[in-house]
């Protein structure tokens, strides 16, 4: 398909501004949530779902809209998906309770798929070579400006016209991307594609949906409720269905033969690292610089800046050792100093000042930038070229549900160890549920014979506890990554440098 330069320009800006924009749908909101709890109320469960439902629904449709964007046009997918996310940032400022309010994240989640799959779809189509290279690297670069800058524009958003500017920032990011595209984009398709895989795509949402309700739930129903195994247990069905569907349709959404790949498999769990070695963060601490240290949102998204700012530079630095190392050995380094980092963070208490806490931070940062800049490469590297558009539907897909599940477990898992630090307080179960959301003041009307003070040094508590876990579980992942990508040699992981992207 011909499509002359400025055309081709105008394209890349668009797609680059979907990338701004999707990050600061994710980092927002973990900012505003007491805004967002104080205006519209809401059990914690709901507010779990403030960030769950865009994640939910963003990675359970990602791959089916990359196969609607290739049957029914990949620029009528783009333009419809940064309408829906318009649309729904409006919704948000809007919506008259909690409820109503996850309902329109999750039609943003739904929107974001669909401009992500089929922005970068259309890109590819029009550019080749180093040029696609080059152009897939701003598309990270981009991802990472607001990934990185997405938490202090949020917090001055907030702090200077309220939190329904932060709901709307991504939609009027959405709002100039449409009307670039829209003159300047032509519409393409793939001519052999063979539609959507409607029973693939329902039971492996049903799955993720019911995994995620029911991990959600657990901290306030108990892990032996009814509703509570009949969610986990339907979960663990639809996922059996769904891969029973795709070993027998002829086209399926999900290659499983991939997966006979060693070091395809070593991808897929590279993938899943970062929500739980620093994806998680940005929602958790937020919620814990706001809601329970008081700190102001300016000052909350500078503390993220130290997190996320490493995002920026490292990869760069991943690029160029790859030329060096393997990216088997580079990933492991990176996880590895990342886990340091969380072993230092679980020794900073709450009210911890800026000048210590930031050098954790900025390791966990660091850290996690080394796989960061090497994964988008690898995905479509350690399988055969013509698989290479599968492999990285898989990867994103594993990557943005793999945050879902992760955000859903480690709030699970805080609240309970929170739960365990109260012992045998009345209603420990519930104070615990507001405290890991951010709402102090509930969690100590639940608690009338504890003082703040005590309260806050009880979370701290549990909250390292948790950078503990999560430490290990990324000490395990990097041996793990290792021996799975160790036999990648250095003229592979050069190749891996060239197609990876900034982020």
């Amino acid at each position: 398909m011909s499509t002359s330069s400025p055309n081709k320009n105008w394209l890349l800006a668009a797609v680059c501004l979907a990338a701004l924009g999707m990050p600061l749908s994710f980092t927002g909101p973990a900012v505003v949530l007491p805004a967002i709890r104080d205006a519209l109320g809401g059990s914690p469960v709901q507010l779990n779902w403030v960030t769950n439902a865009f994640m939910l629904s963003f990675g359970a449709t990602l791959m089916a809209a990359g196969a609607l964007a290739d049957a029914y046009g990949r620029k009528r997918v783009f333009l419809l998906g940064l309408a829906v996310v318009a649309l729904s940032s409006s919704l948000l400022t809007l919506a008259p309770g909690i409820v109503a309010f996850d309902l329109a994240r999750a039609l943003q989640g739904l929107g974001s798929a669909a401009a992500f799959a089929a922005g970068t779809a259309a890109l590819a189509q029009v550019f080749d070579g180093a040029a696609r290279t080059r152009a897939f690297s701003l598309i990270g670069t981009s991802f990472g400006v607001g990934l990185s800058c997405g938490s202090i524009l949020s917090g001055w958003l907030a702090e200077s016209f309220g939190w329904q500017a932060v709901m709307l920032s991504p939609g009027a990011v959405s709002l100039v991307a449409l009307c670039i595209a829209a003159p300047s984009m032509r519409e393409s398709r793939n001519p052999d594609a063979m539609g959507l895989d409607m029973p693939g795509t329902a039971t492996f949402t049903a799955a993720l949906s019911l995994l995620t309700l029911g991990v959600l739930q657990a901290p306030d129903s108990g892990w032996g409720s009814p509703w509570v195994l009949c969610a986990l247990a339907g979960a663990a069905l639809m996922g059996t269905a769904f891969i029973a569907i795709e070993r027998r349709v002829a086209h399926p959404m999900l290659d499983l033969s991939l997966f006979r790949f060693p070091r395809f498999v070593g991808v897929q769990l590279l993938a899943a690292a970062p929500a739980y070695g620093f994806v998680v963060l940005l929602v958790l601490l937020p919620i814990r610089f706001i809601g329970l240290e008081g700190r102001s949102a300016i000052e909350a998204g500078t503390f993220m800046f130290a997190l996320s700012g490493p995002i920026l530079i490292v990869p760069t630095l991943a690029a160029s050792l790859a030329h060096r190392f393997s990216a088997g050995v580079i990933s492991a380094v990176g996880l590895l100093v990342c886990a340091a980092g969380l072993f230092w963070l679980s020794g900073c208490a709450p009210g911890t000042p800026l000048h210590d806490i930031v050098w954790p931070l900025l390791l966990i940062g660091a850290g996690i930038g080394l796989p960061w800049g090497l994964m988008d490469g690898l995905a479509v590297s350690v399988v055969p070229r013509e698989r290479a558009g599968m492999a990285s539907g898989i990867f994103n897909t594993v990557r943005v549900a793999g945050e879902g599940i992760a955000l859903a477990l480690v709030g699970a898992g805080l609240t309970a160890l929170v739960t365990a630090q109260l012992g045998h307080a009345a209603a420990a179960s519930q104070a615990a549920q507001r405290v890991t959301t951010g709402n102090m003041s509930q969690a100590l009307a639940l608690l009338p014979g504890m003082d703040r003070a005590a309260l806050l040094h009880a979370y701290g508590a549990a909250f390292g506890t948790l950078l503990c876990v999560l430490a290990g579980v990324t000490v395990m992942t990097a041996l793990v990554v290792f021996a799975f990508l160790r036999g990648e040699t250095h003229a592979e992981a050069g190749a891996v440098a060239l197609e990876s992207t900034a982020c």
